[in-house]
C-alpha cells in the first residue's frame, strides 16, 4: 500500500511493552520479546501470493486478537524507551536492536510520515531478575493503535512489533496494515522444544546459533542438546579431558567456553539449554579417552555397570557441566540399552551374581545412581521412556518422562504422578522425512489425556533433529517449516487452531510463515513436499511453494 503525502506536524505514534505481570524476571519479558508473530498485510497482495485477506497471518496464532483495517508508518528513526526496575537490561536493549535491524533491512530510505506513525517502542520490565527456567511467565500483551490524550499506552512484545512491520517497495517506507492491534498471548504449554544432535554430524557453533536464532522466531524456547553419543564424544570435560578423544577429529569439538557461548545466546533470545549425557547405552565413543569405561575392548556399550570408576566419572561429568547449564531439566538418556555385554564380560558376570542382579536390575541400578547424581547437582532428571516402561514404580518421583516410540505413554506416565514431554517418532522426529506438515501440525500431546490435573503435568513437547542423515549442508531445512507446525500446537489453543479444516486455516499461515524465514535467512523448504528439504519442482512463488 502506498502512503499518503507527509502532512506537516504528523502526529507520532508511541508503542509501549508492558509485561501484563508484577514479579516476574527480566527473561520472561525478554522471551516474549523474542518470539515470532507473523501478520496479515492487510492491502496489496499480487496474484501469485494467493493470500486471503480473511486470514490473520500470525503463527503461533495468539490466544486473543483484533485488529481494524487502518495503516500506520514506521519512522527510520525509531528509539526505544525503556521503565521498570528491568528496562535498562542489556537484554532488553540488545533485543530491540536485533529487531529494528530485521525492520529496516532495506534501509531508511524515502520515509514519508503518514499523519499517524510510529517513532518511539516502549520498554517496561518490572524485575531485574534476569534468571530463565521452566515455567516462566511468556504471557503479553500487544496494542497497536493511534495515541491521543484519553487512550492507555500501548503494550508489544519486540519480535511482533516487528513482524507487523511491513516493507513498502513502491513507497521504500515501512508500514503496519490493519491497524490498531489488540493482542493477548500466552503458552498453551511451558515446554516447546528441539532436539539438536550434536554427536552423529557435527555442527559448528555459527550454526548452532543460527538455529537457535530461528527457533526464537516461531515460539519455541527449549533446545534440546543432544551433545554426545556412541559415535563421537565432542565436549571439552575439564575433570576428565580425554574424554574428547572420542570426537571424531580434533577440529570437531566444544570447549566449554563454546558451551557456555551458546547457552547464553540462547538465553538472550529467551530459549532455555536442555543438555542431555545418555546413559548407560550409547556411550561408546567414552572408552576412546578412557577404555576402563568398556565391558571389555571388543564388547563396548553399555557402560560397565561394575566398576566404580563409571560413576565417579558420570559425576566428573555432571560437576563440570552444572556450572555451564542452569536448566533446571537435565536429559540423562537411558533408552535402548542392551546388556549382552554385561552378561557377556565375565567380570560384569561375577559382578551381577555378586549383587543378585539380572541384567534388567542393573539397568534400573544404572539409571537410578544416574538420577541420584543429577539430582544432587540440583537438576531435576530426564529420562527416555524406556525407563518408565521398565521399572516405574522405581524412578525418582521428580523423574519427567521423555516419550518418544508412540502413543500411550504420556497418559501412563501422569496417570502415575509423573511429567511428560511428548515427542512422538511417528509425527515429530524431523529426521523422518516422509511425514509432511500435516501430520507434524496434527499430532496432540494431550491425546488420551482428559483428567485436566494429569494434563497439567504434560509439560509440553519438542521436535527431534536427529543427525544420521542431516549436517550443517542440510539441517535447517530439514528442520523448518515443519517444527514451526509443532511450535503452534504448543503454544496455540487446540480448539483455535484444529476446529476446521486446516488446509484452509493453517496452510497458508504456514507458507507465509516460511517466507518470512526466509527472508530473515534461514533456509527453510517448501511446506508442500513429500519428503522433507526436497527442493522446488519448477518456478513459482515462494507463497505458492
Amino acid at each position: 500500500m502506498a502512503s499518503d503525502s507527509a502532512t506537516p506536524n504528523p502526529s507520532p505514534l508511541l508503542i509501549c511493552i508492558y509485561t501484563v505481570f508484577l514479579c516476574i524476571s527480566v527473561s520472561t519479558s525478554v522471551s516474549a520479546l523474542v518470539h515470532a508473530q507473523t501478520l496479515s498485510l492487510g492491502s496489496k497482495h499480487n496474484s501469485t501470493s494467493q493470500l486471503k485477506d480473511s486470514l490473520v497471518y500470525l503463527w503461533p496464532l495468539p490466544a486473543e486478537y483484533t485488529f481494524g483495517n487502518g495503516t500506520l508508518s514506521v519512522d527510520p528513526d525509531l528509539s526505544l524507551a525503556v521503565g521498570g526496575s528491568g528496562g535498562n537490561s542489556a537484554i532488553v536493549r540488545d533485543a530491540f536492536e536485533r529487531y529494528r535491524a530485521i525492520i529496516f533491512k532495506h534501509g531508511p530510505s524515502n520515509f514519508r510520515p503518514m499523519k499517524s506513525h510510529i517513532s518511539k517502542v516502549r520498554v517496561v520490565v518490572h524485575s531485574d531478575n534476569e534468571e530463565l527456567q521452566l515455567g516462566t511467565d511468556e504471557s503479553y500483551s500487544l496494542i497497536v493503535a493511534e495515541s491521543d490524550d484519553r487512550s492507555i499506552i500501548a503494550e508489544a512484545t519486540i519480535e511482533t512489533f516487528s513482524q507487523l512491520c511491513t516493507y513498502d517497495y513502491e513507497t521504500k517506507s515501512i508500514h503496519i496494515y490493519k491497524a490498531p492491534w489488540y493482542v493477548r498471548d500466552r503458552p498453551r504449554f511451558a515446554f516447546r522444544g528441539l532436539l539438536l544432535d550434536t554427536s552423529r554430524h557435527y555442527y559448528p557453533v555459527d550454526v548452532i546459533k543460527q538455529i537457535i536464532e530461528s527457533m526464537s522466531y516461531a515460539k519455541l524456547n527449549v533446545l534440546h542438546w543432544h551433545i554426545i553419543d556412541e559415535e563421537s564424544f565432542p565436549l571439552e570435560v575439564p575433570t576428565y579431558p580425554k574424554l574428547w578423544k572420542g570426537a571424531y577429529s580434533k577440529w570437531e569439538r566444544y570447549t566449554i567456553e563454546d558451551a557456555d557461548e551458546i547457552v547464553n545466546f540462547a538465553k538472550r533470545r529467551g530459549i532455555n539449554v536442555m543438555a542431555e549425557v545418555d546413559v548407560p547405552g550409547h556411550a561408546e565413543s567414552w572408552g576412546a579417552g578412557y577404555p576402563d569405561l568398556w565391558p571389555s575392548a571388543s564388547c563396548r556399550e553399555p557402560l560397565d555397570v561394575s566398576k566404580k570408576f563409571t560413576f565417579d566419572l558420570i559425576a566428573g561429568i555432571l560437576t563440570d557441566m552444572r556450572k555451564i547449564f542452569p536448566f533446571e531439566l537435565f536429559h540423562l538418556g537411558g533408552d535402548e540399552v542392551h546388556t549382552d555385554c554385561w552378561t557377556s564380560t565375565p567380570h560384569v558376570q561375577q559382578w551381577l551374581r555378586d549383587h543378585n542382579m539380572t541384567a534388567k536390575d542393573a539397568y534400573q541400578y544404572f539409571v537410578l545412581r544416574a538420577q541420584q547424581i543429577a539430582i544432587s547437582k540440583k537438576w531435576t532428571p530426564v529420562n527416555w521412556e524406556e525407563t518408565f516402561n521398565a521399572f516405574p514404580t522405581k524412578l525418582n518421583p521428580r523423574t519427567v518422562v521423555h516419550n518418544w516410540l508412540g502413543a500411550g505413554v504420556c497418559p501412563k506416565a501422569v496417570g502415575q504422578g509423573f511429567r511428560c514431554i511428548f515427542s512422538n517418532q511417528g509425527f515429530w522426529y524431523l529426521d523422518h522425512l516422509d511425514v509432511q506438515w500435516d501430520g507434524v501440525y496434527n499430532a496432540e500431546p494431550l491425546e488420551g489425556i482428559s483428567d485436566v490435573s494429569e494434563q497439567q503435568l504434560v509439560l509440553g513437547g519438542e521436535v527431534c533433529m536427529w543427525g544420521e542423515t542431516a549436517d550443517p549442508s542440510v539441517v535447517q531445512q530439514t528442520i523448518w517449516p515443519r517444527a514451526a507446525a509443532a511450535a503452534e500446537r504448543l503454544w496455540s489453543k487446540r480448539e483455535a487452531t484444529s476446529t476446521r479444516n486446516i488446509n484452509i486455516t493453517a496452510l497458508p499461515r504456514l507458507e507465509y510463515f516460511r517466507c518470512l524465514l526466509t527472508r530473515r535467512g534461514v533456509p527453510a523448504a517448501p511446506v508442500i513436499n513429500f519428503y522433507a528439504r526436497s527442493p522446488p519442482s519448477g518456478p513459482g512463488s515462494c507463497y505458492e511453494q
